[in-house]
């Protein structure tokens, strides 16, 4: 065997071994993405199943109903294609593909008042939820072109009723409690929230009952005000006249 055989044989050698390290490392790093996308989508079936479950009811349209069975259904097939043999997967599936294809959506979400500031995060979180979702389905080609932009308005639309629901609730809380002045803040607060949004005109409805709320806070304000002021004025005029009748009496006597 010559030199060049030997020198050959170990470069094919040293070759063979570089070509089953990097066969050995493709195949560690795709155990790897499979067990990395395994627990993402995990944590993806659960944020989905949060938000069927706890979005609140005056706020679940049998649209949006619809888009959270198509998200979830998406991840659902996904997380199959890990896991073929898994049949919490099948059996969710088979669940999510009936409730699609009803003529009309169920929505079994129970109505949630929102009256506390905290109440209200709660659910802005579970509509950030949501829009996270979408944007994930969208980079994953779940929705037709243009329809991505829809849902971000929906989206919007729904952060919009979230805050004046809130606003409401607290106003006509006030207004029951007899306190017109903080009536008043909610509903300033529901005004300048209007305002700002991208296309006011919208909401001119409600931007005109909030508005209308305010006046009506005002004047429940200013009847307060007269009310206190008249109290007073009858209380003054009565102390003066109890002064009036001490010095009478303490002239009659001293005379």
């Amino acid at each position: 065997m010559t030199h060049m055989m030997i020198a050959a044989i170990v470069i094919a050698g040293v070759a063979i071994l570089i070509a089953i390290g990097f066969l050995n490392n493709a195949v560690e790093a795709n155990k790897a993405e499979k067990i990395r996308l395994g627990h993402e989508l995990k944590d993806r079936l659960r944020r989905c199943a949060e938000l069927n479950e706890r979005f609140p009811g005056q706020l679940t349209t049998p649209e949006v109903k619809m888009l959270m069975h198509r998200l979830e259904h998406n991840v659902v097939k996904r997380a199959l294609a890990l896991n073929k043999a898994s049949p919490e997967l099948k059996e969710r599936l088979a669940e999510l593909e009936l409730d699609m294809a009803k003529e009309e959506v169920e929505v079994k979400n129970p109505s949630t008042p929102i009256t506390t500031e905290a109440q209200a995060k709660e659910v802005s979180f579970l509509i950030e939820g949501l829009h996270h979702q979408i944007q994930r389905a969208a980079q994953e080609n779940l929705f037709k072109p243009g329809e991505s932009r829809h849902w971000n308005n929906v989206i919007r639309g729904l952060l919009v009723k979230l805050h004046l629901e809130f606003f409401n609730n607290l106003g006509q809380q006030a207004f029951q409690d007899g306190d017109p002045g903080h009536a008043r803040l909610a509903y300033e607060r529901a005004v300048q929230y209007l305002k700002k949004q991208p296309d006011p005109n919208l909401y001119s409805e409600e931007l005109a009952y909030a508005q209308k709320m305010v006046a009506r806070a005002d004047a429940l304000v200013l009847n307060k005000i007269q009310a206190h002021d008249d109290d007073v004025n009858e209380l003054t005029a009565g102390l003066k006249e109890t002064e009036e009748e001490t010095e009478w009496k303490k002239k009659a006597i001293y005379d």
